[in-house]
């Protein structure tokens, strides 16, 4: 997708947005600082195309690329800095504008999550801007400090829910907060066990399978259910995509609301991803929706 195309997107939605926000906020006498010159659009075009662009840092994408080769797009740029001061007043419009972006389910799902680390372990005790915030949580490979990415996508690699929780939560506690809209069968690794979990998804029409623990009895399984269950490197691909690619973890945040935009960001470049991670799934006698 081209800027142009992007821009025109963000700018739609932008000025429906801010129609129904306006409408429900009291108005205000004046506005504190100076204004802002890029509109709301304007910043998350340039956040969102940060992720699309292969720049490792922001600064670079900033510096070398808008202000040298996008001058005529955006003409009146402010400095590094103040665009940075900037980024968290469309954190909000982000995060509506990602769930706009949520593809439509199939009755075919994956879910996982994927650690977001903030600092190296070295430097969690001297670590000050997520202080409260983020917390220690434990991955296969190692522990880390930071947040968790909650995510849910269908089998043509396209998202269906996000959520995001501090690094201690468990993965079956965020799960309940993210099926609101699913329908079929939802695949997970071992991670989702639970009956108790298993049982409250069963009653809203939606049927967890995942694999098992070596300390549990084998139970039976459809040849279809543990085909799909092998699939699961869909959603894998995804987390990596999203942080080789996207660039949504890092550690020279300075502030949240920037390491959420960011985020969000991230997560919306890749809903524009002509060619997404999927799945052929013309041989599997599966659920079809109506």
């Amino acid at each position: 997708m081209s800027l142009l195309e992007l821009f025109v997107e963000v700018d739609d939605f932008c000025q429906g947005f801010e129609a129904r926000v306006s409408r429900q906020q009291l108005p205000r006498k004046s506005n504190r600082g100076p204004a802002s010159t890029l509109s709301a659009s304007e910043i998350m075009t340039i956040v969102i195309d940060f992720h699309q662009e292969g720049y490792r840092t922001f600064k670079a994408y900033y510096l070398n690329h808008v202000c040298q080769d996008l001058r005529s797009e955006f003409p009146k740029l402010p400095s590094y800095n103040r665009c940075v001061e900037l980024m968290s007043g469309v954190l909000l419009p982000l995060i509506a504008y990602l769930q706009s972006r949520y593809g439509t389910c199939t009755g075919i799902s994956f879910v996982d999550s994927t650690a977001i680390a903030v600092c190296h372990n070295r430097r969690i005790r001297r670590h000050k801007v997520f202080k409260e915030l983020a917390q220690r949580g434990k991955t296969s490979v190692d522990w880390f400090f930071g947040f968790k990415l909650h995510l849910i996508v269908r089998d043509q690699g396209e998202v269906l829910a996000v959520f995001l929780t501090p690094g201690n939560v468990d993965d079956r506690e965020a799960l309940a907060h993210m099926t609101k809209d699913l329908f079929g069968k939802l695949f997970g690794d071992r991670g989702y066990v639970s009956q108790k979990l298993f049982e409250q998804l069963f009653e809203q029409g939606l049927e967890l399978i995942t694999s098992i623990r070596k300390n549990m009895k084998n139970s039976l399984m459809k040849l279809e259910d543990k085909l799909l269950l092998r699939k699961r490197y869909i959603i894998e691909t995804i987390n990596d995509q999203l942080k080789n690619i996207s660039q949504i973890e890092h550690t020279r945040h300075r502030k949240p609301a920037n390491f959420a935009v960011n985020l969000m960001a991230g997560l919306i470049a890749y809903t524009f991803q002509p060619k997404k991670p999927s799945l052929n799934l013309g041989d599997l006698a599966l659920p079809v929706a109506l």
